[in-house]
């Protein structure tokens, strides 16, 4: 680590930087009253750049761009937020610069008419938009002698860049202005690639790779400074996920020598953000895996890994070109999607499995055989997902404008229709699916319990979930010694398979507003917690409320037999039906790490994961008795980092049911 790196590390670390921001909010609706949607938006941009101070964090800061405000400026007849987990076109960005693509924008008007004329228009003047805060950077980088960031600001971000700085500088004053533009989560996208072209620029001319990597540092850093206040359920919750390695769209291997700087800059800083993600497949060797693992063993929660193998035909199978498929990133999280040429929406909605199970086994008592109430948890899971897409079709029909995201999505400026009116080539929406493996370990102990061994009847086993087991200890013990998904049992992974189909089945012929499909997906996000709350015990031994496992992992009430027979679990049915995203998630003790066996074990417990087949998997290194410390004390852990669901955060910052929910998952070590 260089001492400019140290030095830039330093002054993260220690936050004196907020208090340079200023908290108010600017109401300014009057302002933009009378101005067409598209040429409101392009003013509230034009508002927030004004209301941003160029600040300069010591000076070893050559980067910029850091909020001084807090909030963007109020409109109260602008309801929505900007668009979200979109990826840049950030090939065109780099190459032709803001006024490249403003000119094609301008060449687009000359046929032009009506909604599309004022969508070009808008586009334009947001682009023009960011002209003052450059430029104003730039007479603060000179004042301040800064000659390298002065000079670079002459070029870019208004014009193509030249060198691997000069590219870094364009991607971070495009993550700061999508977020004064209202833009929640901005991925980074698959950045080893977009970034190649300019990393060979600058070895051309003379730098070396420790060069690159003090810059990929410095660039880290700076993407740091802000996340507290990027909106997100959580603080950490912002989207800066970054894709490294993988199938090019010509279907050579993607990995080059910026992978392995990104790799080794992330394990050297140690935060949060970027959030690195691998793709993988059956091809890649070990020793990849035991790369991966020496970052994890940081307890970053990340990398998480992709499978190649799996996601690219799933995503074939939606109707994706295969060059698009082959060029996937993901979302904020670890919903895939398409880079540079997609408006998806891959969490438009979430099914809570075991509310259909709750509903199903209310009509227990109905049932005269275990097949007859399986298809009535399928007919539930059926209405959820009918019900479901109704609503948010009615929710999502008519989001406010974003000439601005539009600019750098394929196809909009050509087709002369913003994002978020079906302007980008694909416009599908994904779905979650929360609790999948609760939902089947609940439906395998009514099968036992009530079916087969008819030990406990209907009423009695519903009175039970109805006094939330009060009175009824002895019968959720027997409930929680049910066979359980995570034991590699053939019985409850077969229903989990069955529901996961079940879910899929459903939103076959489903559409969204643009002509989209909809995309069945095994994540949770936030939904362990908040959809937990709203249905009551159930029949796998679950208490009311109590949480759901974290996306596709085993429940936390599941007596596990070791992270093998977890995996064998998970990878026992084909994923691609459900691969929206959502990963396998484990959690290894943090002492596995202490020597070279343990990190071997753990590469290859991923590597048999995506060898048979799994979607996606990620690690979190964990201490318990670490944690519940850092619950009572978080003044001694500022820098303690978790993964919570597809993201990574500090768990000081962290409200305390996502703590506990972290704190309660099982922890794996190797007998």
């Amino acid at each position: 680590m260089t001492d400019r790196v140290k030095n830039m590390l330093a002054i993260l670390k220690k936050r004196d930087y907020r208090k340079l921001r200023s908290f108010g909010v600017r109401n300014v609706t009057e302002e933009t009253r009378g101005l067409n949607s598209y040429d409101r938006r392009a003013k509230l941009l034009e508002l927030a750049f004004a209301a941003e101070v160029p600040s300069l964090y010591g000076g070893d800061d050559i980067f910029g761009f850091n909020r001084t405000t807090t909030a963007v400026p109020r409109d109260d007849e602008v309801t929505d937020w900007g668009f979200g987990n979109v990826i840049l076109d950030f090939e065109k960005l780099l190459s032709t610069g803001l006024d490249g693509i403003k000119a094609e924008a301008e060449a687009e008007l000359t046929d032009a008419t009506g909604e599309e004329r004022d969508f070009l228009c808008g586009v334009i003047k947001s682009l023009a938009a960011c002209d003052g805060i450059i430029e104003r950077y730039r007479v603060r980088a000179e004042i301040d002698g800064r000659k390298g960031l002065a000079a670079a600001l002459s070029q870019v971000p208004k014009r193509g860049a030249r060198s691997y700085y000069e590219a870094l500088l364009t991607v971070k004053f495009m993550v700061y202005a999508l977020r004064l533009n209202r833009n929640v989560h901005t991925p980074l996208g698959r950045f080893d690639q977009y970034m190649k072209p300019y990393y060979e620029l600058s070895k051309n001319v003379g730098a070396t790779d420790e060069e690159i990597k003090e810059l990929t540092e410095l660039f880290f850093i700076s993407l740091n400074f802000d996340t507290d206040i990027y909106l997100g359920v959580q603080t950490g919750d912002n989207g800066q996920s970054m894709v490294l390695g993988g199938m090019t769209p010509d279907g050579e291997d993607g990995a080059n020598a910026l992978t392995e700087i990104c790799l080794a800059a992330s394990e050297e800083l140690k935060l949060i953000d970027p959030k690195i993600n691998l793709r993988v497949n059956e091809r890649t060797p070990i020793s990849v895996y035991e790369r991966g693992t020496r970052l994890t063993k940081q307890g970053l929660g990340f990398p998480q890994y992709m499978n190649d193998d799996v996601v690219i035909p799933a995503l074939t199978a939606w109707g994706y070109d295969e060059r698009d498929a082959r060029n996937y990133a993901v979302a904020a999280c670890w919903e895939f999607i398409m880079s540079g040429n997609a408006a998806d929406i891959p969490n438009a909605a979430s099914l809570n499995f075991p509310l259909s199970v709750e509903r199903a086994t209310k009509k227990l008592g109905e049932c005269r055989d275990f097949d007859e109430f399986t298809e009535l948890v399928k007919h539930e899971v059926k209405a959820q997902v009918d019900e479901l897409t109704r609503q948010h079709l009615e929710h999502l029909d008519n989001p406010d404008l974003d000439p601005f995201a539009s600019a750098f999505v394929g196809d909009c400026i050509r087709n002369k229709k913003d994002v978020r009116r079906g302007g980008a080539k694909y416009n599908n929406y994904g779905m979650h699916g929360a609790g999948l493996s609760n939902a089947a370990d609940a439906v395998t102990a009514i099968k036992v319990k009530v079916f087969d061994e008819k030990s406990v009847t209907p009423d009695e086993l519903n009175a039970a979930i109805e006094a939330n087991f009060e009175g009824f200890s002895e019968l959720r013990n027997a409930l929680i010694a049910c066979p359980k998904t995570g034991n590699n049992d053939a019985l409850p992974d077969g229903i989990m398979r069955e529901l996961a189909y079940t879910f899929a089945d459903a939103l076959k012929g489903k559409t969204t507003p643009f002509g989209g499909v909809w995309r069945a997906g095994t994540g949770s996000a936030m939904e362990y917690v908040n959809a937990a709350a709203v249905v009551g015990a159930t029949a796998d031994g679950r208490k009311a409320g109590e949480y759901y496992a974290c996306s596709f992992s085993p429940s936390l009430t599941a007596r596990l037999s070791g992270p093998l027979s977890a995996v064998q679990s998970f990878t026992s049915f084909d994923l691609a039906p459900v691969c929206n995203g959502g990963p396998f998630t484990i959690e290894i003790h943090d002492t596995v790490f202490r020597n070279a066996e343990g990190e071997k074990k753990t590469a290859a417990l991923v590597k048999a994961f995506i060898d048979r087949g799994g979607h996606q998997i990620q690690i979190n290194a964990i201490n318990r008795d670490k944690l519940l410390d850092a619950q009572a004390h978080p003044e001694n852990y500022p820098n303690l980092i978790v993964r919570v669901w597809g993201w990574s955060g500090y768990f000081a910052e962290l409200d305390k049911k996502y703590q506990d929910h972290v704190i309660k998952r099982a922890e794996f070590n190797f007998g």
